[in-house]
C-alpha cells in the first residue's frame, strides 16, 4: 500500500469518527436521564433497566427519605404525583414508572411543564411487573402551576 493510500484510508476513518456521532444525534438521539432512587429499591432499579433497554443513557445517585421528598417538592411535583423515583431529563422532571415512549414523546414535543408522572406504583407499569399483567393507570402531564392533566392511559391487560 502506498503513503498516499494509507493517508487516504487514515483521513477517511478519521472522517467518519467525526461525523458518526453527528449523524446519530440527528437521528434523535435521546439526552441522558439523572435518577434520584433509594439504592436498595428492587424496583427503581428495574425502572433504570427498562429505560437502558430503550435506549437512555441513565445515571443514578442514592437519595432517599426527607431528601428526596423535599428534591421532588422543590422541582416543583406536587405530593399527589409522588412515587418511589424521580428523573431529570432535559429540564423536564420524570417521576415514578413512566414508560420510555411517554418521555420521548415529552421530548418531541416539549410542552410548557415539569414534567410527568406516574403517581403510586401500579403494577404492571414499566419496572412493576409484567405487562401482560398490568393494572390500568395514566401518566400525568404536571404544569407549573401543580395542577395536571392525563397526558397517556394504559389500560389494565
Amino acid at each position: 500500500m502506498t503513503d498516499m493510500t494509507r493517508r487516504r484510508l487514515l483521513v477517511g476513518i478519521a472522517s467518519l469518527a467525526v461525523v458518526l456521532p453527528t449523524a446519530s444525534a440527528a437521528q434523535g438521539e435521546t439526552p441522558a436521564i439523572h435518577v434520584l432512587k433509594d439504592r436498595n429499591c428492587g424496583c427503581c432499579e428495574a425502572w433504570v433497566r427498562v429505560l437502558r433497554d430503550h435506549g437512555f443513557g441513565v445515571t443514578t445517585e442514592a437519595s432517599f427519605g426527607t431528601l428526596l421528598i423535599r428534591h421532588k417538592l422543590e422541582n416543583g411535583i406536587p405530593q399527589e404525583m409522588h412515587s418511589c423515583h424521580t428523573g431529570e431529563i432535559d429540564g423536564y422532571m420524570i417521576e415514578g414508572h413512566v414508560p420510555p415512549a411517554d418521555i420521548r414523546r415529552l421530548l418531541g414535543e416539549r410542552p410548557d411543564a415539569i414534567g410527568l408522572a406516574v403517581p403510586g406504583m401500579p403494577y404492571g407499569s414499566p419496572g412493576m411487573g409484567p405487562e401482560d399483567e398490568r393494572e390500568a393507570y395514566d401518566v400525568f402531564l404536571v404544569h407549573h402551576d401543580g395542577s395536571s392533566q392525563v397526558f397517556s392511559s394504559y389500560d389494565a391487560a
